[in-house]
């Protein structure tokens, strides 16, 4: 079954939220890596979170979420574009040993010096257009709240999230109160909207782990909202897909000089390189790598390994 994203509105009302599965996507992701289990729990959580924030992005790019960390788990990286089109991977410590049941704290944020961090990257960007960033350290004991105090401290949104993942399913829950547009505070759009956001919290608050995890969008909708007014968007599907392509090799090779990369082909005799996201090979010969360097041989002329041209 495809993935989806169901985007609905309390009527009448500034208060917004999303119900995502991205379960297959999920299963896609770790057909490429192999996670201890309680990694697998913060992965697919931050995948599900992914495309909840990203359902609402205005603009055509992609967003970046990322948790630097100081234990087993050295970073989680989550991206997802304005085309709900995610990839994820992990990266652990060299002989991390990592326990089924270690908290986020355990995992990412031992010493305390762990940071979360949102990258808004344009596709197109413009003249001297820099991608935005939010640096913050790790703040809560869980993906949910470490999100949600992000967007509180940097959005100014009140935001609630409810996440959950295993081996083969990744599911959650977005609610937003959202500002007035020209609206006064105190006023009784304001009340009404501040009494939707705690009821609409509250019934939220029903949702077990559990139930998140066994079941489906439609039947989350109606279990939780049944007795609200809802204007339901048309559903969208997220899905699997890798950026990686041997031109963007090829830049990351550039980026290292000339002397670096010539050094490690002297030393290799070719340079291996498989895409942390993906698990796609790409294979540089010492040919490849002049070619990388010479200018009447830019990068996008190269084709991947044993691929012939046409």
């Amino acid at each position: 079954m495809a993935d989806s994203l169901q985007k609905f509105l309390f009527e009448d009302s500034a208060v917004r939220g999303e119900l995502v599965d991205v379960s297959a996507t999920w299963q896609q992701v770790q057909q490429h890596r192999q996670y201890p289990q309680a990694v697998k729990t913060v992965l697919g959580e931050m995948l599900s979170a992914a495309a909840l924030l990203s359902a609402n992005l205005k603009f055509n790019g992609a967003i970046v979420m990322q948790i630097h960390g100081d234990g087993p788990v050295r970073l989680l990286v989550v991206e997802c574009d304005s085309d709900l089109n995610l990839r994820a991977t992990a990266k652990l410590a060299e002989d991390a040993i990592v326990d089924d049941h270690a908290s986020l704290t355990d995992l990412v944020n031992a010493q305390g010096n762990g940071r979360f961090v949102i990258t808004l990257d344009p596709k197109d960007k413009l003249p001297g257009q820099q991608a935005y960033q939010g640096i913050v350290p790790l703040v809560g004991e869980s993906v949910a709240v470490v999100i949600e105090n992000y967007m509180l401290r940097s959005e100014q949104l009140d935001t609630k999230l409810w996440l959950a993942a295993d081996d083969s399913v990744a599911r959650g829950l977005l609610l937003q109160k959202l500002p007035r547009e020209g609206g006064t505070p105190g006023t009784s759009g304001d009340t009404d909207d501040l009494a939707t956001w705690d009821r609409s919290v509250m019934l939220a608050q029903t949702l077990r782990r559990e139930e998140l995890l066994s079941t489906d969008v439609e039947t989350l909708m109606r279990r939780l909202f049944w007795e609200e007014t809802i204007r339901l968007f048309d559903a969208r599907h997220p899905q699997f897909q890798c950026t990686c392509t041997r031109e963007k090799v090829g830049t990351m090779l550039k980026m290292l000089g000339e002397e670096e990369v010539a050094s490690a082909v002297e030393e290799l005799g070719k340079l291996e390189i498989d895409c942390d996201f993906c698990g796609q090979h790409y294979e540089f010969d010492r040919v490849d790598c002049a070619q990388l360097f010479a200018v009447e041989s830019p990068v996008e002329t190269l084709l991947p390994a044993n691929q012939n041209k046409h």
